[in-house]
């Protein structure tokens, strides 16, 4: 006799919250960021399996040490609104599971670059999940630093794709690793100061919750993003992009700082946001770009 396997809604739940143990959002924009470096590494010559290996062993280091953070995290998110009722908190997926599908994604995953794309991009890929797990995860707890040091091992992954096209750590992939760097302080000190009341029960050193008055965050959040503009043309200085890019990357850029003086004037959560938002779509738009770019 045969038995069909049939999803009840309690598998369906399990599979949500494994899911949602990898971060997807922050997935999406990982990946994004890898296929730029793959795209500008290959000259704008996109081998289709090369890019695919790229992406599936990036997700799986990704999606790995987005569980091992939940992990590590998982009784400071029961202190917080937001975070309270995530997986390992909730009590719906057991805190050592997630501890063995986490380790086995980041292993799964370096041992996939190593053999389908070069042991370079694995190296990174392993550097970034030990810098993002056993560094800046911990160092939450420690210091308003942590965003700046987080931010190394969230700028790696466009400088993962240019080796995987390339074979070697050249200027286009620094270049890369400077956009993103510089990207995420204004993306993540939105966040923060969105959510300084909920990271302060958690017991995270965000700088809205260090220095309350936000002085400190507004100057941070303004100096990146001023940063940003002549950051983000760079690849056109260096010869990787043309005049279509330099004019698309600098209105971005001017957006993104619009808003960031918008946010300092106001101080307000929905304000906030709005420069959250501009910060997702600003990577996405960026790719585009590019690809647009090379294509006349």
């Amino acid at each position: 006799m045969i038995t069909i396997f049939k999803f009840d809604a309690m598998t369906k739940q399990t599979i949500n919250d494994y899911i949602e143990l990898t971060k997807p959002r922050i997935l999406n924009m990982v990946l994004v960021s890898a296929t730029l470096g793959y795209f500008l590494g290959g000259h704008g010559k996109v081998a289709f399996w090369g890019l695919l290996w790229l992406l599936i062993g990036v997700s799986a280091v990704c999606a790995g040490s987005a569980t091992l953070n939940h992990y590590l995290e998982r009784d400071s998110d029961k202190k917080m609104a937001r975070t309270r009722n995530r997986p390992i908190p909730a009590g719906r997926i057991p805190a050592n599971n997630a501890l063995l599908f986490g380790v086995a994604l980041i292993l799964g995953g370096v041992l996939f670059l190593w053999l389908k794309a070069n042991l370079l991009t694995a190296f990174l890929s392993l550097m970034s999940a030990f810098l993002y797990v056993l560094v800046y995860t911990p160092l939450k707890k420690v210091s308003w630093l942590h965003t700046t040091i987080g931010a190394i091992p969230g700028a790696l992954p466009p400088l993962g794709g240019w080796t995987a096209a390339t074979g070697e750590i050249s200027l286009g992939g620094w270049l890369l690793f400077c956009i993103l760097f510089v990207w995420q302080h204004p993306h993540f000190y939105s966040i923060a100061w969105m959510f300084r009341e909920d990271y302060r029960a958690g017991g995270f050193k965000v700088l809205p919750v260090v220095q309350p008055d936000g002085k400190s965050t507004f100057r941070q959040i303004l100096l990146y993003s001023l940063l940003l503009i002549p950051i983000s043309v760079m690849p056109t200085v260096a010869g990787m992009s043309g005049n279509l890019y330099f004019g698309g990357a600098c209105v971005l850029g001017m957006a993104m700082l619009a808003q960031s003086i918008v946010l300092t004037r106001t101080r307000t959560y929905q304000d906030a946001r709005n420069l959250l938002k501009a910060s997702v779509i600003y990577l996405p738009a960026l790719l585009l770009l590019i690809v647009v770019d090379r294509s006349f």
